[in-house]
């Protein structure tokens, strides 16, 4: 009995271990909107993806550490980067960089990913992008359609 409560207890405390690693290890994405919003995961890195916006990348003359501006083409963040960037990162490209919210507002990333060919995009800044474009075009709709547009006689 002793031995079959011991095995048990052991199963118990193996499971709690790796719960604990997968919590601990769980990265998030979250979008620039609920970024801007202020819906991010407190004291934990995360995930944030969108298009380098055009012009926006900066370096001060002889240091590694720059910034970019990421867009969802509705939303802008600021992203700081100390590192060396991916051979593909370019203006205008969709990019994931995993990291965390600074005190002064800005996102400071650990790791940027850039997409490896011009085809492929990755699938929640893809997924963001869209949904961004659809509430954008939506706007647009609703401001020029003559059929809400009242009449007075």
């Amino acid at each position: 009995m002793l031995a079959v409560g011991l095995a048990a207890l052991g199963i118990l405390v193996a499971t709690a271990l790796t719960l604990s690693a997968f919590q601990e290890n769980m990265m998030f994405y979250v979008e620039i909107s609920d970024v801007k919003a202020g819906k991010v995961p407190n004291n934990r890195n995360f995930r944030v993806g969108g298009l380098v916006k055009t012009g926006s990348v900066h370096r001060e003359e002889g240091e590694i550490e720059l910034s970019f501006v990421l867009t969802d083409t509705a939303n802008e963040l600021t992203v700081v980067y100390d590192g060396v960037l991916p051979d593909l990162f370019r203006e205008g490209q969709g990019i994931i960089a995993h990291g965390r919210m600074g005190s002064d507002g800005n996102f400071m990333a650990d790791t940027v990913l850039a997409k490896h060919d011009e085809n492929y995009m990755p699938p929640e800044v893809a997924g963001s992008l869209a949904k961004q474009q659809a509430a954008n075009s939506a706007a647009t709709t609703e401001e020029t359609d003559p059929a809400t547009e009242e009449t007075t006689e």
